[in-house]
């Protein structure tokens, strides 16, 4: 056998072949493949694409129906809790106005009248006096509503200029000066009171002396059958700001007869005692408005109406309410209960808030009464 020499260009062009037709068959694979995988990638893409479409299509909805679930939730959860707040809120302030419901009026303005015995020859200061009395005790609103401290000084009387100080603005100054004082003092008397009825409360046991006061009391406040929570509910302050806006509303900020002749500041009528017939009143109406010899007794008897009166059952109730959950006595939600005090009714009432805002009244609500006594220390 001939052995055939094989030479170096033959093997390259062999080798040249193997390496064309290997390449042919990976690039033909290749290709195979990568239409494949263009395939899976589209429809891997597509799937994708739809999936996350319905998400942002279907998350919306869910999000909507979900909220407006909680809102019904919400809106439920709330109304429930409001009317079953509003329902014992009206069953609190019926309890409070049945137990309220009747009252004695026999004996209620007795400690009033006791003011008609005072000499009559009471001094009546003019109104320069009475300015330069405030200055020299340094006695003013500035410093009044800054340091909620009031001077002691009790006048008994208006002066007749109030009308003829034109400035509005000095003119109700000089009328809160005057008047602040004898409401404070009155509250200061209801609040030791109220506190000696806590007092008597708190025991198991009463003295004689604390029993004859409670008699007392009863007869002041027209309570029937001793009734110990009507006595409570009765025997408390009004708020200085709404007694200040209704002395200004009723006597024109210290201008009118009434206020003038006498000395009625807050317009309180009566059909059997001595008062002031009405200028507009008809012939045949047999009502006056009551008059008084000081004005303390006004504010006296002004105080005992609100807190007797069948009228203000409801200021009453609504005013036990803020006390019984621990709130101070707010002005302009008691002014609500008021509409009955005068024929206007509701008008009547946004008046009284109207003064009480415009003039800043609840400035006067905190204020304390300088000591005159060591019981009225003990309230400062």
């Amino acid at each position: 056998m001939i052995k055939k020499k094989i030479t170096f260009s033959e093997i390259k062009k062999y080798l040249r072949q193997k390496i064309l037709s290997i390449s042919k068959i990976a690039k033909k694979r290749k290709n195979e493949y990568l239409r494949s995988s263009d395939y899976s990638a589209l429809l891997k893409s597509f799937l994708s694409c739809l999936i996350i479409v319905s998400i942002f299509f279907i998350i919306p909805i869910i999000l909507e129906f979900s909220n407006s679930q909680t809102e019904l939730t919400k809106e439920f959860k709330n109304k429930s809790k409001n009317n079953f707040n509003k329902t014992l809120d009206n069953k609190i302030q019926n309890s409070i106005v049945k137990l309220d419901a009747t009252v004695i009026e026999k004996y209620v303005f007795d400690d009033v009248l006791n003011f008609e015995d005072l000499p009559s020859d009471t001094v009546r200061l003019n109104a320069s006096t009475i300015k330069q009395l405030f200055k020299d005790t340094n006695y003013n609103l500035k410093d009044v509503r800054e340091k909620k401290l009031v001077k002691p000084i009790s006048l008994s009387l208006l002066p007749k200029e109030m009308k003829m100080i034109e400035n509005s603005q000095k003119r109700k100054e000089l009328f809160i000066q005057i008047i602040l004082p004898l409401i404070i003092e009155e509250n200061n008397n209801i609040k030791l009171d109220r506190i000696k009825l806590f007092s008597i409360l708190n025991k198991s046991k009463n003295t004689k002396i604390e029993v004859r006061w409670l008699g007392q009391k009863f007869r002041q406040y027209g309570v029937a059958n001793k009734d110990l929570s009507t006595l409570k509910v009765r025997m408390d302050e009004i708020p200085t700001s709404l007694s200040i806006a209704q002395a200004a509303k009723e006597t024109g900020w210290g201008t009118s007869r009434f206020a003038q002749e006498g000395n009625a500041l807050f317009g309180q009528w009566t059909w059997t005692g001595e008062g002031i017939k009405p200028a507009g009143a008809e012939d045949d109406s047999t009502h006056k408005v009551m008059k008084f010899k000081v004005l303390k007794a006004s504010v006296k008897a002004y105080h005992r109406n609100l807190n007797t009166h069948s009228s203000y059952r409801e200021f009453r109730s609504a005013r036990a309410e803020l006390r019984d959950s621990g709130k101070k006595l707010n002005s302009m939600i008691l002014a609500k209960y008021l509409d009955k005090y005068a024929e206007t009714g509701k008008e009547y009432v946004k008046i009284l808030q109207q003064i009480i805002r415009q003039n800043e009244l609840t400035d006067f609500d905190d204020a304390k009464l300088l000591p005159s006594s060591t019981d009225l220390k003990s309230l400062i």
